[in-house]
């Protein structure tokens, strides 16, 4: 019988030894180790281009580059690109508020679309903050906007704690 050695993690496949050493933060801390660059950020963040530019508890903001790889067949940027920031700042605000050893899965997302992106738009910035956070449920709302501020998409989200 031959022993095989692990295969390396494939591509979107996180590494959980670079986490190993974060065991014990608080979802606050994780998320700032992330944007401190002590941490690395999910595969998602990486292949998107998504940057955690601010943390505190119950809120954080993402910002993205619009570019021609997120377009849609109407040659503007995908709805999916909005959902992806959307989701990623809201979970990540409701990461947050929760002690070490807690995790969080999104149950629901709502997202309305404001109005049509060019592929050329520039930064977009998608700001998640918490609305409220029980026992085995939390809710957080974001909203992408702009460079120059105007609305793009808002949305709601459902996140199941994993207590």
């Amino acid at each position: 019988m031959t022993t095989t050695e692990p295969s390396p993690p494939r591509p979107g496949q996180a590494d959980p030894s670079a986490l190993h050493g974060l065991a014990g933060y608080s979802g606050l801390e994780l998320i700032r180790a992330i944007s401190d660059r002590k941490a690395p950020p999910p595969n998602i963040a990486t292949l998107l281009g998504m940057n955690l530019t601010e943390v505190d508890e119950g809120r954080v903001v993402f910002t993205l580059d619009a570019k021609p790889e997120f377009s849609n067949p109407l040659g503007t940027v995908h709805g999916g690109i909005h959902a992806t920031l959307l989701d990623s700042a809201m979970g990540c605000a409701v990461h947050t508020t929760l002690p070490a050893g807690v995790g969080y899965t999104t149950l629901e997302l709502k997202v309305n679309y404001v109005r049509a992106v060019s592929l050329d738009a520039g930064t977009l910035t998608c700001v998640g903050e918490v609305i409220h956070v029980g026992g085995r449920v939390a809710t957080a709302e974001g909203r992408v906007t702009d460079a120059a501020g105007r609305l793009l998409a808002h949305a709601t989200t459902t996140c199941m704690l994993f207590r």
